[in-house]
């Protein structure tokens, strides 16, 4: 059921070094491309990094990435900033696509948020990435979501710990 999934899915930072299949990746990847956008424009594109020593400098995009080093694969959210109004939106859901698709194989994942964070050395995070792996200006950097094959275990969420007081029905 859907909404076991929803409760299972929970941040994973830790990783084993076993590397995911390519099918595993391209299911990951193809959750991310049956995204819904806005007006069907689908601004988004996607890096997949799996080379260790690219993972190892994304880990160094902010203050919180480090897990990246660890993960099998980064997935890096980008947009055409210039197609859609609301390319964060959109993107925000292609990576929930991806985090609920790692949940469903079995996968650790986590979200590292770039767009608008900086990096220790007060570089903003988005300029970093995107020279990094050599984004075209105009492309948004949304964040960058590690996968692996889980080395922690978060049980998941209970109907308890829901926070329903935030809960409106009809007003507020």
């Amino acid at each position: 059921m859907f909404v076991d999934l929803l409760k299972r899915r929970r941040s994973i930072r830790r990783f084993s070094e076993e590397p995911l299949s390519d099918d595993q990746i391209e299911t990951l990847v193809n959750a991310a491309l049956l995204s819904p956008s806005s007006r069907s424009i689908n601004p988004w594109e996607f890096v997949v990094v799996t080379d260790a020593t690219m993972r190892e400098k994304l880990a160094e995009a902010k203050h919180g990435a480090a897990f990246l080093a660890e993960a099998a694969v980064a997935i890096v959210i980008v947009a055409d900033t210039r197609k859609s109004d609301v390319w964060v939106e959109d993107c925000s859901i292609a990576g929930s696509n991806i985090l609920l698709a790692a949940t469903d194989l079995e996968l650790g994942a986590c979200w590292a948020q770039i767009r608008k964070r900086t990096r220790p050395d007060g570089e903003s995070a988005e300029a970093y990435v995107r020279t990094l792996l050599e984004i075209p200006e105009h492309m948004g950097v949304e964040a960058v979501i590690g996968v692996g094959r889980p080395a922690e275990h978060r049980e998941p969420l209970s109907e308890d710990a829901l926070q329903r007081s935030k809960v409106h029905y009809e007003t507020y």
